[in-house]
Parts: C-alpha cells; structure tokens; sequence
C-alpha cells in the first residue's frame, strides 16, 4: 500500500515540512511505503490558466504536469495532503494544485445528457492534516473548522466522491512544541492504512 504524501510550505525546514516526512515515517512503520510531493521544491505551476479552462471543458487534453500528477495519484493507494492554515483554509498553492489535477474527465464529469454528476474517485482515500497557528478554541469559537470541512472535505473531495478517511488540525503549532506535534503526525501516518 502505498502513500502520496504531498506537502506545501515555501520553506523546507518548516514544521509542515518535518510533519510531512513524520507521516512517511509512520506510513513506512506501518508496513505501507510512501512517496513525498514537495509541489514547491518540484516547481509545480499552482496558476489555472486559460489552457486549463479548454481542459475543464473538455476542448483539450490535461498539459504534462498534470498528467504527471494525476499519474501520481493513480499510483497511490491513498493521498495525504500536509499543508499550513493560511487564512482559515488551505494555502493556494495547494488549491491551485486541486484545481488543475482535479479536472473535469478525471475526477468528475457530467453525466450522459447532463443528468448528474459522475464521481470518479470513489478509489482514493483522502487524509488531510492541517497545522494551524491558532489554538483550537478560536477555531471551535468562530466555526473555521466547519468552514474548512465544507470547503475541502464536501466541496472538493465529496465532489469527486473521494473518501476522506481522516482530518485532523495540529492547533497552535507555532506555539507548541515541535516534538509534540511530529510524534502527533507519525501517529498520523501509522493510522493511514489501519482499517
């Protein structure tokens, strides 16, 4: 079984760096194997462009990168993605990511004479962790959790009937010890493919 584990933070000794590679850690513990996505040290192109508008309606082929993404994925027995909370939500290099791999064709198309959607992903279970800055008493006090489930988990993921298997926040990581947090992450990875 393997993990796509991919991470976003512009700087490579970030705590959400060191959670991604405590995630394989974990994964790897496990019995699964894992392979990490640095999308910014890969120079992955996040901006949806007017090429990838044609994709989304279906005039044109997905570009290389894409393609190569979603390949990525087709290899993967689950994805995990690792990212900061920037803003309340998923920082846009990661949304940009989705928006691109994600496309019409792939993970979801109209169906026959516009009669429903059609989810394509049901095969890809989704694992999503999130460090934030703040503690979770802000998050719980001003419903950013709530906001985020419905903007990743339903309207992404559910979307394109990913399965999410796990979502977890690590609150006031900026403020906690980073020990406690990487030993939260592995902990995370080693749960990954457990039933």
């Amino acid at each position: 079984m393997k993990a796509l584990v991919v991470a976003v933070h512009p700087d490579p000794s970030s705590l959400t760096h060191a959670a991604a590679a405590a995630i394989a850690r974990g994964i790897d513990r496990s019995g699964g194997t894992s392979e990490i996505a640095d999308l910014v040290k890969e120079g992955f192109d996040p901006r949806y462009r007017l090429d990838d508008r044609a994709v989304h309606h279906r005039r044109s082929a997905p570009p290389p990168d894409v393609v190569r993404e979603q390949q990525r994925l087709e290899n993967a027995n689950a994805l995990v993605l690792v990212y900061p909370v920037f803003w309340w939500s998923m920082p846009a290099y990661l949304k940009g990511w989705i928006e691109r791999v994600f496309s019409n064709g792939w993970a979801f198309e109209d169906g026959p004479g516009g009669k429903g959607l059609i989810k394509k992903l049901d095969w890809l279970p989704v694992h999503l962790l999130g460090l934030a800055g703040a503690d979770q008493a802000v998050y719980e006090r001003r419903g950013y959790r709530d906001a985020m489930i419905t903007q990743a988990e339903l309207g992404v993921f559910n979307y394109c009937g990913a399965p999410v298997r796990s979502s977890e926040i690590l609150y006031a990581s900026e403020t906690s010890s980073a020990s406690i947090a990487l030993e939260a992450a592995e902990r995370f990875g080693e749960r990954i493919f457990q039933p």
